[in-house]
């Protein structure tokens, strides 16, 4: 059975709204955009690089797909980009859609039906982990679900306060593992959380 991995950037107040650039996602009237961009890196670049070392498929909401489907095809040759351009090109990408729209995207599919029961039936099935950016939508569906994985967060030290944020209130109780962490010059903190059963509770002794 594959695993579900989440990638998120988010700040400390919980936002992910529109991290890389202010036209990404302005709904809300949101102003913020671009909020990772002074803290880029080698340690963030290398975050990545390794997170997608290991094969993988796309798994994304429909903002998202529209925002990458726009910008990953027509990085130029020689960009520094271009090997992960070359690879988010190739991979099957599984898109959670309610439009009527095309998905023009080499190796585009639409789920269909239930998003949870589709999902279930993807880790079902043999093949790479799949892989989630942004997608803030579909992801609380899915935390919902108790169907994430693996959360791999860069924490961010900027508080942002208002956007559209990873958690809401409805998520499943679940407990995790940290299994990894490291911090960037800049403040931000690269960690990487695993799926650990369910929340564990207790109470502290009462003294006299």
């Amino acid at each position: 059975m594959r695993k579900l991995i989440v990638s998120a950037f988010i700040s400390l107040d919980g936002v992910i709204q529109s991290p890389g650039g202010p036209g990404e996602d302005p709904g809300g009237e949101f102003r913020l955009g671009g909020w990772i961009v002074p803290y880029a890196d080698e340690h963030t670049n290398q975050d990545l690089q390794d997170l997608l070392s290991q094969p993988f498929e796309l798994l994304l909401g429909r903002c998202t797909y529209d925002i990458f489907a726009a910008y990953w095809p027509r990085v130029p040759a020689d960009s520094g980009s271009r090997a992960i351009a070359e690879l988010f090109n190739s991979v099957t990408k599984h898109v959670a859609t309610h439009r009527s729209g095309s998905l023009d995207w080499q190796n585009s599919h639409a789920l269909e039906g239930d998003l949870a029961d589709a999902i279930r039936t993807l880790k079902r099935q043999h093949g790479a982990n799949l892989l989630t950016f942004g997608s803030g939508d579909m992801v609380r569906q899915l935390l919902v679900a108790g169907l994430v994985d693996e959360l791999r967060l860069l924490i961010y030290p900027v508080i942002l306060g208002r956007g559209k944020r990873l958690f809401g209130d409805n998520a499943l109780a679940s407990a995790f593992t940290l299994a990894h962490s490291t911090s960037t010059p800049g403040g931000v903190l690269i960690t990487r959380y695993m799926r650990n059963g369910d929340v564990r509770t207790g109470a502290f002794e009462e003294v006299d």
